[in-house]
């Protein structure tokens, strides 16, 4: 599914797999790139990932990243960081854009430690299961968010465990006191035929 991915693209990718290995902090890709690890085809021209948060500095991210090239993409940084637990960032050689979130939660810190890695055109990354692939996807609910749900369960539909990613895509709903996503799983599920 990486063919013809730019190589400046998989340089991005490198590094960023490289500089989060070295934190030595268990992590995950989650956004576009899982999807494709995870047998979607389809584009993406940035990368997001995520790291368990307890016992890092974001000044120890900043320093080890640095050392593999990647650079805050936003004036003051370390403060956004700080206040929003996301790193925006940027691969300097290639430009790629890299979103690092810490994780907090008990999902999130279940979803990386429950992690395999894949390969994505020679660079090793660590991808979600399926089914916390469409989590998190259903979590963001972005019109690409939910087409990549669509796919992921018409390709998975046989080994997903259905009744967990209603579960906390209800409970994420709850907090989020937003019951669409909710809605639009269930519309999901039944378009690929898991649900009646």
């Amino acid at each position: 599914m990486t063919e013809g991915t730019p190589p400046a693209f998989l340089d991005a990718v490198r590094a960023l797999s490289e500089a989060l290995t070295e934190l030595a902090a268990p992590w995950v890709v989650i956004g576009g790139v899982a999807v494709i690890a995870r047998g979607v085809p389809r584009f993406t021209v940035d990368v997001d990932a995520t790291v368990v948060g307890s016992g890092l500095s974001i000044e120890r991210i900043f320093e080890v990243f640095d050392r593999h090239a990647i650079v805050a993409r936003i004036p003051s940084a370390l403060a956004f960081a700080q206040e929003r637990h996301v790193l925006l960032l940027r691969h300097d050689p290639s430009g790629v854009p890299l979103d690092v979130s810490l994780a907090w939660l008990p999902f999130e810190e279940e979803a990386i430690r429950t992690a395999m890695e894949r390969d994505y055109g020679g660079v090793p990354v660590r991808v979600p299961r399926v089914e916390d692939l469409i989590i998190y996807k259903m979590v963001a609910a972005r019109t690409r968010d939910l087409e990549d749900v669509e796919r992921l369960l018409l390709l998975h539909a046989a080994r997903l465990d259905v009744a967990r990613i209603k579960r906390i895509v209800v409970e994420f709903a709850e907090v989020l006191e937003d019951r669409t996503r909710v809605e639009a799983l269930e519309r999901l599920l039944r378009s690929a035929g898991l649900e009646r």
